[in-house]
């Protein structure tokens, strides 16, 4: 399947085979489908190469780049918010959430979103799913849906920051836009850490621009920390 820049993912036919996953993530994956939660994959098992076999979900992810707009309505943004604040309801309080306050998935983009008819239905990609804070996700939410990054309009952004903050219905916004500046310099750090050390794939995220794309985005919302600031008061 196209558009996965860490793992290989293949289709097999109403199923998805890809790297098996943490013992962590698949327990996240078993708890939300028992609770028929619709906005996640099902884990299915095992399959005899010892991949991961999840339920395939029809629709369609973005991710190209270039295709990442036409994804920014607010009808959408507040639908993502949505899915987000559904899946922190549900383990808010559990096992699962141990040391944070719930499950966070911590890489949300509309590249690991399924839309269907330009609407987000479904999250993929739980790979460093983890315990966290209901802000971090909202923040990375903001990042990528939104678009914080060069030729990102701050006033439309700091507007479409807010709707997401008050789609999720979150109360403290105080640290929201420190908070994105905070997974900006992680990522980046991240990836460049991790390519030095020899990792094949952050070694291909670094020389396909990666590290330069996202310092830019840092650099863009530190520009416009006050406006994006303002727009959430």
């Amino acid at each position: 399947m196209p558009g996965g820049s860490v793992s290989a993912v293949v289709r097999v036919g109403d199923t998805v085979r890809r790297p098996a996953a943490s013992p962590f993530v698949r327990r996240v994956l078993i708890y939300l489908g028992e609770r028929g939660w619709a906005g996640a994959p099902r884990w299915l098992g095992v399959d005899e190469r010892g991949r991961d076999v999840l339920s395939y979900l029809d629709g369609d992810v973005p991710w190209q780049r270039e295709r990442q707009p036409a994804m920014r309505t607010d009808a959408a943004l507040a639908g993502i918010a949505t899915l987000v604040r559904e899946l922190h309801d549900l383990t808010a309080g559990t096992e699962l959430a141990e040391g944070g306050e719930v499950v966070c998935h911590n890489d949300l983009s509309p590249r690991n979103t399924v839309y269907r008819d330009l609407l987000p239905v479904a999250i993929l990609d739980w790979d460093i799913a983890a315990p966290g804070r209901r802000l971090h996700d909202v923040a990375h939410v903001c990042w990528q849906f939104v678009g914080l990054g060069p030729g990102a309009d701050p006033h439309r952004a700091g507007r479409q920051v807010r709707l997401v903050a008050e789609a999720y219905g979150l109360g403290e916004r105080g640290e929201l836009v420190d908070t994105v500046l905070w997974w900006q310099e992680r990522c980046w750090r991240g990836i460049a850490a991790k390519a030095a050390a020899g990792d094949p794939a952050m070694s291909r995220l670094r020389d396909g621009g990666a590290v330069e794309a996202v310092r830019a985005d840092q650099d863009w919302t530190a520009t416009h920390h006050d406006v994006l600031e303002r727009a959430l008061r």
